[in-house]
């Protein structure tokens, strides 16, 4: 059983921050380079934000919505100058609803991302019809940001809360990509559930996915969960049916970065067919995520957008000849799904609150 945890030790992911002359800066955990070296880069530049979101430096859906509205502040920041006269204040509006939806679309199937960015510029929107000049609009997205920061933290602890409650003592679960503290502010969804968990000493052990082909469970979820304290067994994806069959799993959780209206889930690729293996083996399949993640607009998973990255990481080196798919997400429906763990519960996808 887990003894004593140490969050302590788990870096904050994305924090927003003033400098002593009163600039607002981003410091995150550049991941890229993980777990050979922990990197806390600092920056005022909104462009450079979007470029880490881009390139997952900063991933996690959680995690790339706050980056996200920081963004968002930190241009505002920028461009408000002195903008003071009808036609710039006019101007600067203009530029930032430009600006906001690059940011958002930096990433198209988190649905966190837009969600973050739409906040803070309704929030923005509402400022400048009551006359704010951009200096007040870009504070007033600063601590709009920082407080979504903050609400992500609380929402994770209360999923963990939540999951909890699922597992039984002595659990033994398995992890798909990494959902943890990383991919959030702090703490983590599915991650944040086995914290939560060892905490009441639930917890036997955790088995990570190295979800191929970025390996963000061989980089992020073990790394995250050694340093934590957790008992942690680093796994290749084929290796998931095994394990099953020789009874070691006793329930999976993983992440979301959309959830259809229907409980379908999009989550990193490889989810869908764990959840498969889960199913045929009896084992409960949980998702954990914050409502920010669902998105009613979507009816079921056929309407989520799948973003598709470059071939290069499935294939380093290219042969003559071969063409590489690389879709970074894939959809689990609902029928598969025990339950969805959310800030507000556990709900059986058909009975989803948000």
């Amino acid at each position: 059983m887990t003894a004593n945890l140490r969050l302590d030790r788990l870096p904050r992911t994305v924090e927003l921050a003033r400098a002593a002359d009163g600039a607002a800066t981003l410091a995150y955990v550049d991941q890229r380079l993980s777990p050979g070296k922990l990197a806390i880069e600092r920056t005022a530049d909104w462009g450079a934000v979007v470029d880490a979101i881009k390139t997952l430096a900063v991933r996690g859906a959680p995690a790339i919505g706050v980056a996200g509205a920081a963004a968002v502040a930190l241009w505002a920041r920028e461009a408000a100058g002195g903008a003071t006269g009808a036609g710039e204040v006019s101007a600067y509006r203009a530029a930032l609803e430009r600006t906001a939806e690059e940011i958002a679309c930096a990433r198209p199937t988190a649905v966190n991302l837009r969600w973050a960015v739409e906040r803070v510029l309704g929030r923005a929107r509402v400022a400048l019809d009551g006359g704010a000049a951009p200096a007040a609009v870009a504070d007033a997205l600063f601590a709009e940001a920082k407080r979504m920061e903050a609400e992500d933290e609380a929402a994770n602890r209360a999923i963990g809360a939540h999951g909890a409650a699922l597992l039984r003592q002595g659990s033994r679960v398995l992890t798909h990509c990494n959902a943890g503290s990383l991919a959030t502010a702090f703490y983590g969804t599915a991650l944040g559930v086995v914290y939560a968990a060892a905490e009441q000493g639930k917890i036997e052990r955790v088995y990570a996915d190295e979800t191929r082909p970025v390996g963000q469970g061989a980089r992020l979820t073990s790394w995250e969960l050694a340093r934590a304290g957790v008992p942690c067994t680093l796994v290749c994806d084929n290796m998931a049916a095994s394990l099953m069959a020789k009874g070691e799993v006793d329930a999976v959780i993983v992440g979301a970065d959309r959830i259809a209206a229907n409980g379908d889930a999009a989550n990193k690729i490889g989810t869908y067919g764990v959840a498969v293996l889960a199913r045929h083996h009896g084992i409960p399949f949980y998702v954990a995520a914050p409502t920010s993640t669902i998105d009613p607009a979507i009816a079921d998973g056929s309407g989520i957008p799948i973003e598709e990255r470059d071939a290069s990481e499935v294939l380093p080196v290219a042969i003559e000849g071969v063409d590489v798919w690389n879709p970074a997400f894939d959809v689990t429906p609902a029928g598969l799904i025990t339950r969805i763990v959310t800030e507000r519960g556990a709900f059986e996808p058909d009975k989803l609150v948000y």
